[in-house]
């Protein structure tokens, strides 16, 4: 497998080694220990699976102070998917990324714990999966707004479909009594 850390980081985007033939393909989609000498040395502890139509918009989210990193792949579609990072005292506070992800190019995307996370669905509908190194806790979730005029993040819809949950999101500099901070989620 490939891979490459972004201009964030700790954010590394996977490309799994694909075997393909007559019968269609094969591919690792997870070994840990590949995983582990990549720089991704987070133990995973629940997966999740999600199928969203074109033009959904979930995110951004981050869980505080139960923080977690997120593995994530696309098994059906295509989604643009984006890291933030949020962790205060990080030299990249306020910056983000952004990856295309799809059942064609494989492309996997690893957010570490302390960042906020969020997809767009491209295509007519998306499957994602992604494992998690952290469970979930209601009580811990934190909503950046989608549209936080000072990240700017160049979505592909500017209509999305929202949760009510990411309707209500926080602009970022109104959460900074919440946010972790980078020493707290950076080992």
């Amino acid at each position: 497998m490939k891979c490459t850390e972004t201009k964030l980081p700790g954010v590394y985007v996977i490309e799994p080694k694909i075997f393909k033939d007559h019968r269609g393909f094969f591919l690792e989609s997870y070994q840990a220990e590949k995983y582990r000498e990549a720089g991704i040395r987070e133990t995973f502890v629940q997966d999740n699976h999600s199928a969203s139509m074109q033009g959904t918009l979930r995110g951004l989210h981050l869980q505080m102070p139960r923080s977690q990193g997120k593995l994530l792949r696309v098994l059906d579609g295509e989604i643009y998917d984006v890291a933030v990072d949020v962790r205060k005292g990080s030299p990249h506070f306020g910056e983000w990324v952004a990856v295309t992800l799809s059942s064609d190019n494989f492309k996997q995307l690893y957010v570490p714990p302390g960042m906020a996370h969020g997809f767009c669905v491209v295509s007519d509908q998306a499957q994602v999966e992604y494992k998690c190194t952290d469970y979930y806790y209601p009580e811990d979730e934190i909503s950046v707004m989608w549209n936080d005029p000072d990240l700017a993040i160049p979505w592909p819809t500017q209509n999305p479909i929202l949760s009510v949950k990411d309707k209500a999101g926080v602009p970022l500099k109104e959460l900074m009594d919440q946010l972790p901070t980078y020493k707290e989620v950076v080992s």
